[in-house]
């Protein structure tokens, strides 16, 4: 067991530290050298659990589902917003969500990376069904649609805000295109009853903030079983 929770270790350490450098470099910039040197770890470990840095890139990627993808306690109008704010937040924080959102739109390698886009667009769709059938949103509005507008929007203002304040102000870009959006959506009667700002804590632990090479408490050498260059 000991073996096994040092390779998880492992594993998420390269993970974060790749996300760091792809983060900051970009795919086809970032280096081997540069993942390693950040995670503490050995060439081998790394192989061992990535065989390539497109593997690696493509595993950052998915960690986006976690995010954007995953389903939550909301429902309805109020969780699309929440959605959209627990993304942004995140955003500021999270350089996995970061770094996969960067190597998603750089799509610098042949592998096709729409599935966390796909996946959010999905989930997006559910809940501006759910709300639909709720009477939270007009009959006329197609959900898919919407959803593909909310995705895309968000997709083009955090770009936005990444240049201008390196997401600084992200929250409340989101909350005013949701100010924007809910007049053309909302039955009007839902519009008092929920919030564009979210009505959750985004707020993340500083302890939840972690590098790759805290994660891996400082180990360089190999886990059990795994290769040594």
């Amino acid at each position: 067991m000991a073996t096994q929770a040092r390779a998880v270790r492992t594993r998420r350490a390269v993970l974060e530290a790749a996300a760091a450098v792809f983060d900051e470099c970009g795919y086809e910039r970032a280096g081997i050298s540069d993942i390693l040197k950040r995670a503490g770890v050995t060439k081998g470990a790394l192989y061992f659990h990535f065989p390539s840095k497109e593997a690696l890139a493509l595993a950052v990627i998915e960690e986006q589902l976690q995010v954007a993808g995953a389903p939550s306690d909301d429902h309805g109008l109020q969780g699309a917003i929440n959605l959209t704010q627990q993304v942004a937040h995140a955003l500021q924080h999270d350089v996995l969500l970061r770094a996969g959102i960067r190597l998603t739109i750089e799509g610098s390698f042949d592998t096709p990376t729409a599935s966390p886009y796909q996946a959010w667009e999905a989930r997006c769709t559910e809940l501006l069904t759910e709300a639909q059938q709720r009477g939270e949103v007009l009959p006329h509005v197609v959900p898919v649609d919407t959803a593909l507008l909310i995705v895309g929007s968000f997709t083009g203002i955090q770009l936005l805000s990444q240049i201008l304040t390196e997401r600084a102000d992200l929250p409340l870009r989101i909350t005013k295109l949701w100010q924007h959006i809910l007049p053309g959506i909302a039955v009007p009667g839902t519009l008092a009853h929920v919030d564009p700002r979210g009505t959750r804590d985004f707020t993340v632990p500083a302890d939840a903030v972690v590098s790759g090479a805290a994660a891996s408490g400082g180990e360089r050498g190999d886990s059990a079983g795994e290769r040594r260059d």
